[in-house]
């Protein structure tokens, strides 16, 4: 009796794990399936059998190869859901992938994986609730969630991607790459990646990618070249994105200056009372109100533009204080 309930166990325990592979990618040969699962292809065979009994549309693939993939139905599988239950699963996952709670790529392969298996009505309803939603401006990332929702399974299936991707000047190319991981800054989504054809590490824009349809090729995840992958995105993406950098003197400990500033940047320290920090912006008077926030007392070392900023918002402030009115023209 014991040897028979394990039995069973197991096979639960392998249906169940079956499953989840299905539904990350498209396609798996009945090798790739066996080779994860540990168990021969006839047995692979079986457990789809099984899998299809209890309701789930897996389509065989024809071929020398032979394989299997898990299809939208005409029904939904035995997740004990009905029709008006699965909509609002997948637009409330949609809605926390968009918030900053800590499991919006966790919401995202979950509802990667809703949508795999959703009937066509059931998809078209979902789409007509998003585009009926308005939401505040800057509330939400600005693209498609099936993107992100591919991007996500790619990265869970260590899968390559082949994307379309508009670079900030506005030409287009196509890429190739591992995906490894998504970092939510604000209101944008990036996509950590090896890209395959200049053999190293880059930072894509969500908004800015075209996903193509799913490579089916495995890929080894590779050591990331940090500690803190947030911060090691945040920096490339900060940095990049500079057009006009600045070096000021902070008269405060570099602990007390780095707990204020939230992005990588390059801080010197000076002694324990100073510290030097380099930093920028896309324009000098941005930067200048920015470091104003810090309410730290600083000089300019390097960086007229940043001087003369300075001195303009310090003309602006006093002619608020003392009620002047702007010069005219």
């Amino acid at each position: 009796m014991a040897d028979m309930l394990g039995n069973v166990l197991e096979t639960s325990a392998r249906l169940l794990e079956l499953l989840s592979l299905l539904q990350l990618k498209r396609d798996w040969t009945s090798a790739e399936l066996a080779g994860r699962l540990e168990v021969s292809t006839r047995t692979v065979r079986a457990d789809v059998a099984r899998l299809r009994s209890l309701g789930y549309p897996v389509n065989s693939r024809p071929g020398i190869a032979g394989g299997y993939r898990l299809a939208a139905g005409t029904a939904m599988p035995p997740l004990l859901l009905d029709d008006d239950e699965a909509v609002a699963v997948a637009v409330g996952l949609g809605a926390v992938a968009t918030q900053r709670l800590g499991v919006e790529e966790t919401s995202l392969t979950a509802l990667a994986k809703l949508e795999q298996v959703l009937p066509a009505r059931l998809r078209r309803r979902v789409a007509a609730v998003r585009e009926a939603t308005s939401v505040v401006p800057g509330a939400r990332p600005p693209l498609d969630l099936s993107v992100l929702g591919a991007v996500a399974a790619a990265i869970r299936g260590h899968e390559r991607l082949r994307f379309g991707y508009t670079k900030p000047g506005g030409s287009e190319g196509i890429r190739h790459a591992e995906p490894q991981r998504l970092v939510s800054w604000g209101t944008l989504w990036y996509l950590l990646a090896w890209d395959l054809d200049r053999d190293d590490w880059r930072v894509f824009r969500v908004d800015r990618m075209v996903v193509h349809a799913p490579t089916g090729v495995r890929f080894q995840p590779r050591a990331i070249p940090a500690d803190d992958i947030v911060e090691y995105v945040v920096g490339r993406v900060s940095k990049a994105a500079w057009t006009y950098r600045a070096r000021v003197l902070v008269h405060a400990p570099a602990a007390k200056v780095a707990a204020k500033i939230r992005i990588p940047v390059d801080i010197e320290v000076v002694d324990e009372f100073t510290c030097q920090v380099v930093l920028g912006s896309d324009h000098p008077d941005r930067l200048a109100l920015w470091l104003t926030q810090l309410d730290l007392d600083l000089e300019v070392i390097d960086g007229d533009e940043l001087a003369v900023a300075f001195d303009r918002l310090a003309t602006r402030f006093h002619r608020a204080a003392v009620g002047q009115p702007p010069p005219e023209g």
